[in-house]
C-alpha cells in the first residue's frame, strides 16, 4: 500500500542551504507515486532555479504571485484547491513565522495561506535560530493550528559546526508523510488496533562479552511490524538486537534477553488485539551470569544451562480478546512439530519454516512458510520477499479473524 500514490502534492521551498535537497525529495515523492508541483520562495531561486524544479516534476514552477499560468484562474487559489498535500520543505525561519502568523506577502505564504489540506513542514537552519524563542512560538502556532512539524535532524551544520538544523533526509520526510496518511485513514483494516510484534534473536549472557544466541536477523519481524503500520495499527515493536533500521511510525522496546523480552511483552499484551511472536526467543540461558570473563583453562569447560520461561505459552494461557501468532522454525518433521506447537501455546496461527531449505529463514531476504489454524488445512505460502510474506500472514490473519468475530 502507497498512500503517496496519486497524491496531488504541492511542495514549497524556501531559502536555504538544504533548497538543494528538495530536488531529491521531489523525485523521491514522484518514486512513490505523487504528482507533484513546486512553489520556490525569490529566496530559493537563488540557491536552485525553477528550471530544475520544472524538469523534474513536469510542470511549471510557481514563483510570482502575480503571474498567471492560466487567464481564468487565480493561480494560488488554483493550486491551493489542487492540493491534497501541502509539503513545506526546506522551511526557513522566515516563512514558518508567516505561515503561523498569517502573512501573505509572496506566492508561497499566500497559497498557504489558502489551502485547507493537511499540511508537513520540515523546518531546516542554524540551530541558533532554531532554538530561538520567536521560532519555537512559531512552531508551537503551527502544531496547535493542526500543521505536522517534521522536526529537524542534529548533525553537522553549513557553518562548520553540529547542532539541531539540518534538513531530514527525503526519504525520512516521504515515511513521515506517509505514516501521518495512514494515521488518518480510518479505512484501514488495522486503524488504531494494537498490533504487538517481537523480533531478532535474544542473547543468553554467560559473562560481560559473551552470549548465546542464534541466526535470527530480525528482517521477517521488522516486515510484519511495518505492513502492519501500513495497515492502519498501532505497532509496538519489541526487538531483540538486529542490525535494521528502525521501521517508521511504529514504537520500538529495545530488549536483549528473553527474559527482557518477556516482561516487555506482559506489560503490554493487556491492551493488545493482535501480537505476532516472530522473535526466535532462546530456549536455554545460564542460570548465572559470570561477572567478569571467564577465562580459558586448560581443561574442558562445563556449561550447564536452565528453560527459558515459555513466552509463547505463557500469552496463550492469559489470551483473552488477543489474536495470537507464533513462529515455528524448524529443520525437520515442519508440519508435526508446527501443529504440537499450534495446540499447545493455544495459538490462533502458527507460521512454520523450514531454515534448513535454501533461501528460507533466518537472515535471508526472502521466506516461504506454511501457516497452520486449527481446524483448517495447512497453507502454503511460497518463497517471496518477507515484505510480500508479511502482507500474505496479516491477510489471513484478518481474514481468520472476521470469521471468528
Amino acid at each position: 500500500m502507497v498512500l503517496l500514490a496519486k497524491k496531488h502534492v504541492a511542495l514549497y521551498v524556501s531559502g536555504g542551504i538544504a533548497a538543494y535537497k528538495a530536488a531529491y525529495l521531489v523525485r523521491e515523492l514522484i518514486r512513490h507515486g505523487a504528482e507533484v508541483r513546486v512553489v520556490e520562495t525569490a529566496g530559493a531561486q537563488e540557491f536552485i532555479t525553477p528550471l530544475t524544479f520544472q524538469a523534474l516534476s513536469k510542470h511549471a514552477v510557481y514563483t510570482d504571485r502575480f503571474a498567471q499560468l492560466a487567464p481564468d484562474e487565480v493561480a494560488h487559489i488554483e493550486l491551493a484547491d489542487w492540493t491534497e498535500i501541502a509539503l513545506v520543505a526546506p522551511a526557513t525561519a522566515d516563512l514558518i513565522a508567516k505561515v503561523a502568523n498569517g502573512i501573505a506577502d509572496d506566492f508561497a505564504s499566500t497559497a498557504l495561506l489558502a489551502t485547507t489540506a493537511p499540511k508537513f513542514v520540515a523546518p531546516a537552519m542554524n540551530v541558533h535560530m532554531w532554538e530561538n524563542p520567536a521560532t519555537q512560538r512559531n512552531i508551537n502556532t503551527l502544531k496547535a493550528d493542526g500543521l505536522h512539524i517534521i522536526e529537524p535532524a542534529t548533525g553537522f551544520l553549513a557553518e562548520g559546526y553540529s547542532g539541531k538544523g539540518r534538513f531530514p533526509e527525503p526519504e525520512e520526510i516521504v515515511a513521515t508523510v506517509n505514516d501521518q496518511l495512514i494515521a488518518a485513514d480510518t479505512s484501514l483494516p488495522l486503524h488504531g488496533q494494537s498490533v504487538l510484534v517481537t523480533a531478532g534473536g535474544t542473547r543468553e549472557r554467560l559473562d560481560p562479552v559473551r552470549y548465546l544466541t542464534n541466526n535470527s536477523s530480525g528482517k521477517m519481524g521488522y516486515a510484519l511490524a511495518t505492513a502492519a503500520r501500513k495497515l492502519g495499527a498501532k505497532v509496538t515493536l519489541i526487538s531483540a538486537p538486529t542490525a535494521l533500521p528502525q521501521p517508521a511510525g511504529v514504537a520500538y522496546v529495545a530488549v536483549d534477553s528473553a527474559a527482557t523480552m518477556r516482561t516487555a511483552l506482559l506489560a503490554r499484551y493487556a491492551d493488545a488485539q493482535m501480537v505476532i511472536m516472530a522473535a526466535a526467543v532462546a530456549d536455554f540461558r545460564s542460570p548465572t551470569v559470570a561477572a567478569n570473563k571467564i577465562k580459558k583453562t586448560a581443561t574442558d569447560y562445563q556449561l550447564t544451562l536452565t528453560k527459558n520461561p515459555d513466552i509463547l505459552a505463557e500469552l496463550g494461557q492469559q489470551k483473552h480478546h488477543q489474536f495470537l501468532i507464533g513462529f515455528a522454525a524448524e529443520t525437520q518433521n515442519l508440519l508435526t512439530y508446527a501443529q504440537q506447537k499450534l495446540t499447545s501455546k493455544h495459538a490462533d496461527m502458527i507460521v512454520a519454516n523450514d531454515v534448513s531449505s535454501p533461501q528460507v529463514g533466518f537472515d535471508h531476504d526472502t521466506n516461504a512458510v506454511t501457516i497452520l489454524q486449527s481446524n483448517q488445512a495447512p497453507q502454503q505460502l511460497p518463497l517471496a520477499s518477507k515484505e510480500v510474506i508479511a502482507q500474505q500472514i496479516l491477510q489471513v490473519a484478518l481474514a481468520t479473524r472476521k470469521l471468528q468475530a
